[in-house]
């Protein structure tokens, strides 16, 4: 456990190093990738969220990118969260009922990680 821990904690430095921006982990983790997307047409604040898998030294990572409605309806502002494996799952049962709180519950407790969330 302690050697997964170390080998995440310097592949998320390495990919901060190179990576100039969040905008440029949102590319890198989009890359080759498909992600299972959950639309909120009824959130004020959550246009969508989807969900992806990136897998890197044998070892799996999974990440949420949350598109923020803005003032102009037609576009979103894209934030990206490194989750837990579950998270998917827990954001799915919840969303339909108040994509708010299903973000608040379970996708902002990890904002610190890649520090490329709003606060």
């Amino acid at each position: 456990m302690k050697t997964f821990l170390l080998s995440l904690i310097l592949i998320l430095s390495l990919l901060k190093i190179n990576a100039q921006s969040c905008q440029d982990m949102i590319d890198f983790v989009k890359k080759d990738n498909y992600g299972t997307t959950y639309t909120s047409y009824n959130s004020e604040a959550i246009s969508k969220v989807t969900f992806y898998n990136k897998t890197l030294n044998y070892n799996t990572y999974y990440f949420a990118i949350v598109c923020f409605k803005t003032k102009y309806s037609y576009s979103c502002s894209e934030y990206i969260y490194q989750v837990a494996s579950n998270t998917k799952y827990n954001y799915s049962q919840n969303y339909l009922n108040s994509a708010g709180k299903a973000f608040w519950k379970y996708i902002k407790p990890y904002n610190e990680i890649l520090e490329c969330a709003p606060e």
